[in-house]
């Protein structure tokens, strides 16, 4: 019985939150999709309980379909985003906001200075940490550094964001590229 009520508060929310055009779609959603959360939360690790990892799915996902269009293949990237995150000890959302701003969600953007993938890692890392033969476009491996190099620079400005994030994109001392991840984190990523 917990779990059903469990689940008409998560759908209720849903379409409390959904856009009015996809409100009919909250209250009766395709079914591809909902199998699709459903693999996905019963996948998922890094959440406290099923009903977090259904209510943020659910929300990341329909946010993120403009840039990801296959349904499973958006599930797959929010799990591994979360996971990644969570691992490292970011907010999952914080991490969504870093990744909008570097790639705009392109797998295989690649920068002039060499950056590759989501979050625009630099070749140079593969070196440093001893594998050289890593793929920087693969998604596992190019949000697990992403996100550990994120809070490597967390942890190395005592928990200073602002800094952190001027460090990872390598303008330490200026302010524009963290007020466009926090502009994107405040515009489409944060769920409070």
């Amino acid at each position: 019985m917990a779990m059903h009520s469990a689940r008409a508060l998560a759908m209720a929310l849903l379409a409390l939150l959904a856009p009015p055009a996809a409100a009919a779609q909250a209250r009766e959603p395709d079914p591809e999709l909902r199998r699709a959360v459903e693999a996905a939360v019963e996948a998922t690790d890094s959440f406290e309980n099923r009903f977090d990892a259904e209510v943020w799915l659910q929300l990341m996902a329909n946010r993120l379909a403009d840039h990801i269009p296959n349904p499973q293949r958006r599930l797959d990237f929010l799990r591994m985003v979360h996971y990644e995150a969570t691992r490292a000890g970011l907010e999952p959302e914080l991490v969504m906001a870093v990744i909008d701003v570097e790639s705009d969600f392109n797998r295989f953007a690649l920068s002039d200075a060499g950056a590759r993938g989501y979050m625009q890692i630099m070749p140079f890392w593969l070196d440093e940490i001893g594998r050289p033969d890593d793929n920087l476009f693969n998604t596992e491996t190019n949000l697990r550094m992403g996100c550990t190099i994120l809070a490597y620079y967390l942890d190395k400005e005592d928990g200073n964001l602002t800094r952190a994030l001027a460090r990872y994109n390598g303008s330490l001392g200026q302010t524009w590229y963290p007020d466009r991840v926090f502009s994107a984190l405040n515009e489409h990523w944060k769920t409070d």
